[in-house]
């Protein structure tokens, strides 16, 4: 999939808190609001970004540079740009962009603005509608910041835009589209993507509308730029909230009758670390949760132990994924409250994080403990094993 993210906002209404700047490139808990979009985008399977540039095109550029020259580059799609030398228009921006674009629909978005929509879904609406353009519909209450958008009785079809003004309940325009690049060739080259296309072929099934109503937020005036960022901070706009992991046998190769007990005897099971690298943006946060009674047992010391986690953090790290934080019990008793199946290490979790939404979380293991350890807590559980790896669970929720 392809995707244009129009990049050249000059801010206005953000000057008073973030100045110099392009809106997409403001810094949200410590990265350019830009990064969350392109890592969204990558997650999902995107393999070619154009970003639309006017306004401070430098400081992209650099920013594209420095990605590119970055390790984590391998997990990101191509990324292109072209720069406009004269504003262009939202429209003219993107028509210009579809000059480096290959395939016949393109995804656009705003880059001050993050909707999650399923992308495969709206692109299965977009070809079974046969429309010019398909839009990302918000479902929206007590409002009057955005126009709302009209469906027909099919639910699918958009008969109009109407204009801003305090709305009880609507669908807005949430700012992602996925357009035939067909569709713009006989427009100039400046033009507004809402006023003179949109708005202009509306009716007789050339837009279409494809509501979600996943998380969603504009960043273009100072209070949404404040919620975001402590909704960034948390992982609010991800997709899933948190993904519990045992070790053994789901990260690493279990050693039949012993332990991992050195840095040097932990081995990752073949795509562990690239699905680590797929599933870290698509969760709020990822947490291991492990018995290792080689401790007790005298085997090993806590520290050899916190060595092994380490090693394994640390690569994990270099392939592009995440571990934030890893739950150990050593205790031998079963009647351990920590001790998987019991649910003492998700209790810690849990007190750790409360803002936890546990239908939004999972459980990964290879064991029937850690399947009654995730129905104890309430997670999802998802058993692992040779034949069903965690790659293959990272594939099934991308493409889900």
């Amino acid at each position: 999939m392809e995707c244009v993210i129009l990049a050249g906002g000059m801010g206005t209404r953000l000057r008073s808190v973030v100045s110099e700047l392009p809106k997409c490139m403001a810094p949200v808990a410590g990265k350019p609001f830009l990064h969350y979009i392109v890592e969204t985008l990558g997650a999902f399977g995107f393999d070619h970004i154009i970003f639309s540039l006017g306004y401070k095109h430098e400081c992209i550029e650099e920013w594209i540079g420095e990605l590119q020259a970055s390790g984590a580059c391998r997990a990101l799609p191509k990324l292109d740009y072209v720069v406009e030398t004269e504003p262009l228009g939202t429209g003219g921006g993107v028509r210009y962009a579809f000059s480096k674009a290959r395939e016949e629909s393109v995804f656009v978005l705003n880059g001050d603005t993050f909707f999650d929509v399923d992308f495969m879904e709206m692109m299965e609406l977009h070809n079974a509608s046969r429309a010019m353009a398909t839009v990302a519909l918000k479902p929206m209450r007590d409002f009057e910041r955005y126009g709302t958008v009209g469906l027909g009785d099919d639910g699918i079809h958009v008969t109009e835009f109407r204009e801003k003004q305090h709305c009880e309940a609507g669908l807005i325009n949430g700012g992602v589209y996925l357009i035939r690049r067909s569709a713009l060739d006989a427009l100039p080259q400046k033009f507004s993507m809402e006023k003179d296309f949109f708005e202009k072929v509306v009716g007789g099934g050339r837009i279409a509308g494809y509501v979600s109503d996943g998380y969603f937020i504009d960043i273009g005036i100072p209070e949404d730029y404040a919620r975001a960022q402590e909704d960034f901070a948390s992982g609010v706009y991800k997709r899933y909230d948190t993904l519990f992991l045992d070790r053994d046998g789901v990260i690493n190769v279990q050693i039949v009758g012993d332990y991992v007990r050195r840095p040097e005897q932990l081995r990752f099971i073949d795509g562990a670390l690239e699905a680590l690298a797929l599933l870290a943006p698509l969760f709020a946060r990822i947490v291991v949760v492990t018995n290792q009674r080689g401790v007790t047992k005298g085997l090993m010391s806590e520290a050899d132990l916190e060595d092994v986690h380490s090693h394994m953090l640390s690569a994990v790290e270099a392939a592009g994924g995440r571990i934030d934080r890893i739950y150990c019990c050593t205790g031998m008793d079963c009647s351990d409250p920590r001790r998987k199946p019991n649910i003492g290490m998700f209790e810690e979790a849990r007190a750790d994080w409360p803002q936890m939404d546990l239908p939004r979380c999972f459980m990964v293991g290879d064991q029937p403990s850690d399947m009654e350890f995730a129905e104890r807590a309430g997670l999802v559980g998802i058993p692992v094993s040779s034949r069903y790896t965690l790659l293959d669970f990272a594939r099934e929720l991308i493409s889900h």
